[in-house]
C-alpha cells in the first residue's frame, strides 16, 4: 500500500516549501491516485495552514467515502491563523483543533488523526485521553503519533490503541530502525507509516546539485543537502540508480519497494500525476533476497546522510 502525502500541493506561510504548486494539477494528482486505487491522503493543519486541508476537500468533493483520510494537529495556529511554533497537545487544543479539521475538511469524521509533535510539557496520556473522546464520539476513527519515542508509544498505548505512527524513513533515514521504535510496533501491533520515504527527494534522483533545488526551498537549510553531506548522498543515489536499472524500475520506485517489503506504508509527496502513476506502480515490484542485500551493502544501517531537519526542528523530535 502507498499513501499520498500533500504537504507540497499548496504554499506554506509566504512561501512553498517544494517549490510553487498548482492547484488544478494537485488535484488532477488526488483524482488520478484514487484511479490506480491509491486512496489514503496524508495532510495536516500545519500545511498552509489550513489551505492543504482545504485543498483536499474541494478535491475530493461528494467522494468523501472513496478517501481514507490523515491529518495532523499539535503545531499551534492561534486564532489569527498563525504558527506560534509551539507545540500544543493539551485537551483544550485538541478539542479546537479537531473541530477546525473537521471544517476545513468538510467532513464529520476523520479517519486517522495524528499528534504531529510531542508535546514535552503536556503529559502524553492527557493528549491522547483527549483524542479517545473524539473516538468515542465519532469525529476520528483511529489515534496516531509522529515522530515519537519507543517510552511515548508505549504510555500512550496504555491509554487507549494506538493504530500507527509516521516518522521519516527511508534508506537515507533509518533513525526509527536505530532506536528500537520500529521493534516497539511491532511488539504491539501498530502500523508504521513512512513520510519522505525518498529521502525528500534526493532518492529520486532529480537533484544533482543544490540550485537543481527552488530558491526558497527549506531543504536548503537542512544539513543532507549540505556541502558536507550533499555530494557523498548523491554517491550513494548513482549507485541506487545502478541497481534500479538492472530491474528496470526508477530509483524512487526501488526505494518505494524497499519499503514496502518491511510491511510499512510509505507516503510519497507530490503535486505531479506523472509521479503518483509512477509511485503506485512500485508496488508491483518484488524484490528477492539478493535485490535486498545489495541495497542494505549500498546505505548500510548507521550511514551518515546528514540530519533530515535543522537543529531547532530536530529538537523537536521526542
Amino acid at each position: 500500500m502507498i499513501g499520498l502525502g500533500c504537504m507540497g500541493m499548496t504554499g506554506f506561510e509566504e512561501a512553498n516549501m517544494y517549490g510553487p504548486a498548482d492547484e488544478r494539477e494537485a488535484i488532477a494528482t488526488i483524482h488520478r491516485s484514487l484511479e490506480l486505487g491509491g486512496n489514503f491522503l496524508d495532510t495536516a493543519d500545519l500545511y498552509g495552514p489550513f489551505k492543504n486541508e482545504q485543498l483536499i476537500a474541494k478535491a475530493i468533493g461528494a467522494d468523501r467515502d472513496k478517501y481514507t483520510i490523515a491529518t495532523k494537529f499539535g503545531w499551534e495556529i492561534d486564532h489569527n491563523g498563525k504558527v506560534t511554533w509551539a507545540i500544543n497537545g493539551k485537551k483544550q487544543y485538541v478539542k479546537k483543533a479537531i473541530e477546525r479539521s473537521l471544517k476545513n475538511l468538510n467532513t464529520d469524521y476523520i479517519d486517522l488523526y495524528y499528534l504531529h509533535r510531542l508535546d514535552k510539557n503536556t503529559p502524553i496520556e492527557e493528549t491522547v485521553e483527549a483524542m479517545a473522546e473524539l473516538v468515542k464520539e465519532g469525529k476520528i476513527g483511529y489515534i496516531g503519533l509522529s515522530e515519537v519515542s519507543s517510552q511515548t508509544i508505549k504510555r500512550a498505548h496504555a491509554v487507549h490503541p494506538i493504530t500507527a505512527v509516521q516518522s521519516e524513513y527511508s534508506l537515507f533515514e533509518r533513525t526509527v530502525e536505530e532506536r528500537g521504535v520500529l521493534q516497539t510496533l511491532k511488539e504491539l501491533r501498530i502500523g508504521f507509516v513512512a513520510y519522505s520515504p525518498l529521502g525528500r527527494g534526493f532518492l529520486s534522483g532529480q537533484i544533482r546539485t543544490i540550485d537543481d533545488l527552488p530558491e526558497h526551498d527549506f531543504r536548503r537549510n537542512i544539513p543532507r543537502f549540505q556541502q558536507a553531506h550533499f555530494y557523498k548522498n548523491l554517491e550513494l543515489v548513482k549507485a541506487i540508480e545502478n541497481l534500479a536499472e538492472e530491474k528496470n524500475v526508477t530509483s524512487s520506485q526501488l526505494a518505494l519497494a524497499w519499503i514496502m517489503s518491511r510491511s510499512i506504508v510509505p507516503i510519497p509527496g507530490t503535486k505531479r500525476r506523472k509521479y503518483v502513476e509512477q509511485n503506485l506502480a512500485a508496488t508491483a515490484i518484488e524484490l528477492s533476497e539478493s535485490d535486498l542485500s545489495k541495497l542494505e551493502s549500498i546505505v548500510p544501517l548507521g550511514t551518515d546522510t546528514g540530519n533530515p531537519y535543522d537543529e531547532f526542528s530536530m529538537g523537536l523530535i521526542d
